[in-house]
């Protein structure tokens, strides 16, 4: 994995071609278009009703009701996951903070 890992707008994130800004898009290096795969079933992460559902079947919860962000919470933990509440926002931070709090569980891959 190379890259250079860059703070911007309060966030940490890797960036493959230090030159080339993608603003955090669905895009990781070389163009491609990254998707977050619920690892088990091999599905594809379409929609926040998908996440929601995986996220529920490993105890995760809808925590308060944000009216920009979506937020579960896991009892057993303290880690919360924030996503935008408009999926077309969802990027690539977003993504792998999910794969991070729960790992082997999610993963980010190309899209086909």
């Amino acid at each position: 994995m190379s890259g250079v890992w860059v703070f911007k707008d309060g966030l940490v994130r890797r960036v493959e071609h230090p030159g080339q800004e993608d603003e955090g898009s669905l895009s990781g290096g070389g163009g491609r278009r990254k998707v977050l795969v619920h690892v088990p079933s091999g599905e594809v992460v379409t929609s926040y009703e998908v996440l929601e559902r995986r996220l529920r079947e490993l105890g995760w919860e809808r925590y308060v009701n944000d009216p920009c962000l979506l937020l579960f919470h896991q009892r057993s933990t303290v880690h919360l996951i924030s996503v935008p509440r408009d999926f077309a926002r969802f990027r690539l931070v977003h993504m792998y903070d999910i794969v991070v709090k729960t790992r082997n569980v999610f993963e980010v891959r190309d899209a086909a």
